[in-house]
């Protein structure tokens, strides 16, 4: 591949880029609330739960065991120490469920990654539970379009500057493509190359971050099915 090219690879998050994820965690937050629903207000445990992840993506990353985790220690301090064993049994296994959930693909995922592969190095970069992102590649069709995969604890401009120097020319012939302002489009800027968002209707408030409009290698698509487009643009 061409070193002359201004764009040679392009990344793809997974979770809410490729394929549903935030849908799983939402439901499964519903039935928490359902079940404390005699010990605290949705909007208030809501907002505990929150500052509980917060707290333990430190301790435990990102990911479901986090969350069930995050929901257990939640569901102690609001029914101060009293929570039934069933209720905690009953968040064990809404995770073990979230676990083995099958994969969908986003509209347009396969398609667009088949065509970026064709004319780039492609790479999946994602973060969460090593064990759970690994089964949802596998099943979701995709793994064998792409040139890397990286799971990492955390996206950071580092770390994005360290996989594209790895896997390609430098963070600035790559592009980062994903839901997540914070995650996938602000740092992969910071490290030098294109940040693209492509939204998606439900995303985790720690995810949120102001878009960097002005800068001239932010771009922003309605859906994935016009990256092509956009990648054969700046190439």
């Amino acid at each position: 591949m061409s070193t002359d090219r201004k764009l040679t690879t392009v990344g793809f998050d997974a979770d809410d880029t490729l394929w549903h994820n935030e849908r799983f965690f939402r439901l499964t937050q519903d039935r928490f609330a359902e079940l404390l629903t005699d010990h605290a207000d949705p909007d208030h445990l809501a907002e505990r739960l929150l500052e509980a992840e917060r707290r333990n993506i430190g301790h435990y990353g990102y990911g479901v065991k986090g969350f069930v985790l995050s929901m257990i220690e939640t569901a102690i301090e609001v029914t101060k120490d009293r929570v039934p064993a069933s209720v905690i049994r009953e968040l064990i296994e809404a995770g073990q469920d979230m676990l083995a959930h099958p994969i969908e693909l986003l509209p347009h995922a396969q398609e667009t990654v088949r065509a970026v592969a064709e004319t780039h190095r492609v790479l999946l970069i994602t973060k969460g539970d090593l064990l759970d992102q690994e089964r949802k590649l596998a099943q979701s069709g995709l793994g064998d379009l792409f040139d890397g995969v990286e799971i990492v604890s955390e996206k950071t401009p580092a770390s994005y500057a360290a996989i594209f120097a790895r896997h390609g020319h430098g963070a600035e012939q790559a592009m980062m493509v994903g839901n997540s302002m914070r995650s996938d489009v602000v740092p992969a800027i910071k490290a030098g190359g294109w940040g693209v968002y492509v939204p998606h209707g439900l995303t985790w408030e720690i995810e949120h971050a102001e878009a960097p409009a002005q800068d001239p290698r932010f771009h922003e698509l309605q859906h994935l099915g016009t990256l092509p487009a956009l990648v054969e643009r700046l190439s």
